[in-house]
């Protein structure tokens, strides 16, 4: 007798569903029952759709009794959170690629799961098509992971490469990127640092076996960043990226952050270009690792969706509890460190009036407020008499930064602190 192929419902059916229907329609051990759509009558890329498959409504799918596995690929809250969890309601196990609704709602999801025996896979939610998820829980589940360093947002890296490569300003480069298809019309969610936000709170909750609160993680974008500051970075042997990073101290509280960091070129992150990812991991017995790869696009992410697919319609039907390694075991919430506690090496650029002595008031005030300087370096004076001059501080509290920061703007000879941004600390 002929084995019954796993029926899944696909909930979405734009880039990201697209490339999974192209790559499974096919498929041995799973079938499309059904795929929600906003519009039955949208032109789509592919070949030969089945359009009797087509619903505008997806309650059909997660209500379906006959569906074993939603797929979730419309992102965003709402709708995703009532249909996910109503589908779990009804003995569906989930395969997601929503950063955001993990990052926010995710804590009652996998409670919701686990209550109804099903599982949640989210493998594309973190890093496109790098694998990542499953990795961490079972080849690297014998470590303690304690730091990790990532590239997880492509439209940002992008946008920071052609500044670096061209010398090209970003108000330039983000409406280069957006022509492309790279940057959304409305860029906040990546040039603002939330789309990395989310992946990096999920991240480092699976790897540091704490729950991480999205609402406790630093967040900085990239909009302040210039070329100077590109072509500053360069002459002191650093690139510019978007870092989300996760830390756990010798307390196991934890550091979670997203921001703009002078990476050193000595870093494998410094060499990741373009709309590539990356993530570094620390730990112990492992080491440092780095897994890098498409953070998006239809068939990388697609990838990472149909891996959790399949990697569920194995199971179906040869045990009661699949993939016990993949559940959410953890329960405990972490304590964040409050990033005016932590502590970093900074660099800054001070645009001040070409007089005697400024640069010694410089090193006065910062030695003042507890800050040693590394460096600190007058390149030109421009033509309205003005001096850039560019400092690189020791490792210091933020706090005692911040309110350096606040000292030096008031001194009647500096016009401006320029920038100020996160320098990267090799161990």
């Amino acid at each position: 007798m002929e084995n019954k192929k796993i029926k899944i419902g696909l909930i979405g059916l734009g880039t990201v569903g697209s490339g999974v229907y192209k790559t499974l329609r096919n498929n041995n051990l799973v079938e499309f029952k059904k795929i929600a759509v906003r519009d039955k009558s949208k032109p789509r890329n592919i070949d030969s759709l089945d359009m009797s498959l087509l619903t505008e409504n997806a309650e059909e799918i997660v209500n379906d009794p006959e569906i074993q596995i939603v797929v979730e690929l419309v992102g965003g809250i709402h709708p995703a959170f009532d249909l996910i969890k109503t589908a779990l309601k009804n003995g569906k196990h989930i395969v997601t690629a929503n950063k955001e609704l993990l990052a926010k709602n995710g804590e009652e999801l996998f409670n919701v799961a686990e209550e109804n025996n099903c599982v949640v896979l989210y493998e594309a939610a973190i890093a496109g098509g790098i694998p990542i998820i499953m990795p961490i829980k079972t080849i690297l589940a014998g470590n303690k992971i304690n730091k990790i360093e990532a590239i997880l947002n492509g439209t940002t890296n992008y946008i920071l490469t052609k500044m670096d490569m061209q010398g090209a300003p970003y108000e330039d480069v983000l409406k280069e990127s957006q022509m492309l298809g790279y940057a959304e019309a409305d860029p906040t969610g990546d040039v603002e640092g939330y789309d990395a936000a989310y992946k990096i709170t999920t991240l480092a909750t699976i790897a540091f076996r704490k729950r991480i609160k999205v609402d406790k993680v630093y967040r900085e974008g990239i909009s302040k960043i210039r070329t100077a500051d590109m072509k500053a970075a360069n002459e002191l042997g650093y690139k510019i990226k978007l870092i989300a990073s996760a830390k756990l101290d010798k307390n196991g509280n934890a550091d979670v952050r997203v921001h703009p960091m002078l990476v050193s070129k000595k870093s494998t992150l410094a060499h990741i270009d373009y709309v590539t990812n990356a993530v570094s991991l620390s730990g112990y017995p492992i080491g440092d690792i780095t897994l890098s790869g498409p953070g998006a696009g239809e068939f990388p992410t697609a990838s990472s969706v149909i891996g959790d697919i399949l990697a569920i319609a194995a199971e179906i039907g040869t045990t009661d509890y699949l993939l016990p390694m993949m559940r959410c075991h953890h329960h405990e919430t972490a304590n964040m460190i409050d990033i005016e506690d932590t502590i970093n090496k900074y660099y800054l650029s001070i645009n001040a009036k070409n007089n005697k002595g400024v640069i010694g008031k410089i090193g006065t005030i910062c030695a003042d407020n507890n800050i040693s300087l590394a460096s600190i370096v007058q390149k030109c004076v421009d033509q309205d008499n003005t001096a850039n001059i560019t400092v690189i501080t020791e490792l210091c509290r933020e706090k005692d930064l911040r309110r350096t920061i606040d000292v030096i703007e008031q001194d009647e000879f500096i016009n401006k602190v320029e920038s100020i941004i996160r320098v990267q600390t090799l161990n």
